[in-house]
């Protein structure tokens, strides 16, 4: 193997490692605090606005954030040594995720993004809803259902929580280290098949091949993310449709709550393309 390749296969294993470890790492971190908890005497349960308070410290803040932020700082310490120890030319890469308040080309990307990502997710899922297959819910979704005052306070939560951690993990992080050694297009690819396919975790329930059809739906605009970012350069722009995107959805449930059985389908089956 020469070392175009191997650096490839490192850039590869790399990447992944740290987009599977930044979110196992999170849930771990908040499973044990949440048994820690129970422990301690307190009534907690999946279900619980306690739990999904625990989900967002450890799997956006220290399993998304943290963790991006902390290879961004390492890196230039810790890389070169591992060059080093895997036989690389000597050298310092610098790694920057670019990011700025967005202009008017980015604001254009950014409505065309949201556009494009949610058109292809409903698309997706009524084609699913057609094969009659059983998809199972995303478990912020059941925690909202269970506590159906929360449900608009969530917007706030998507817009500036959920979606600048994880794009700030898939998309500044993932797809920029896959960028140094492959073309945009596979970097991309790559980045959101693992996206998506990460997401499978938040799912309850449902039959395998409905479950595997809504992480396909899913890749849809985790793609849209991976290329505004790819065309910008600036981290806000997959941010700021992420959010919306998940804001967007987390509205639809909230009519469907309000307006009671006849409007709750239409949620209920958005809920599982939620990507968080």
């Amino acid at each position: 193997m020469n070392e175009q390749s191997k650096r490839t296969a490192v850039a590869l294993v790399s990447a992944l490692g740290l987009g599977a470890g930044g979110l196992i790492l999170g849930i771990v971190l908040a499973n044990v605090a949440g048994i820690g908890l129970i422990l301690a005497g307190f009534d907690l349960d999946p279900t619980s606005v306690e739990f999904l308070i625990l989900s967002l410290i450890f799997v956006q803040g220290v399993g998304c954030f943290g963790v991006s932020m902390a290879y961004v700082n390492a890196r230039p310490s810790l890389g070169p040594k591992i060059r080093e120890r895997l036989g690389f030319e000597p050298g310092s890469t610098p790694f920057d995720i670019g990011y700025g308040v967005p202009d008017l080309r980015d604001l254009g990307v950014i409505f065309g993004g949201y556009c494009t990502a949610f058109a292809g997710v409903i698309v997706g899922l009524l084609v699913i809803s057609q094969l009659q297959v059983e998809t199972g819910q995303n478990q912020l979704g059941e925690v909202a259902m269970a506590n159906p005052g929360i449900v608009l306070y969530l917007i706030p939560v998507m817009l500036f929580v959920v979606g600048p951690s994880e794009e700030l993990l898939f998309r500044g992080v993932v797809q920029g280290r896959l960028r140094e050694v492959l073309s945009p297009v596979s970097a991309i690819l790559i980045a959101s098949i693992a996206f998506a396919g990460m997401h499978g975790v938040a799912l309850v329930g449902g039959s395998t091949v409905g479950n595997a059809l809504v992480l396909v739906v899913l890749l849809w605009p985790a793609l849209v993310f991976g290329t505004s970012y790819e065309y910008t350069d600036n981290i806000v722009v997959p941010a700021v449709i992420h959010g919306i995107y998940n804001s967007t959805i987390v509205l639809f449930l909230y009519i469907g709550i309000v307006y009671g059985d006849e409007m709750a389908a239409a949620p209920q089956t958005l809920l599982a393309a939620l990507p968080v």
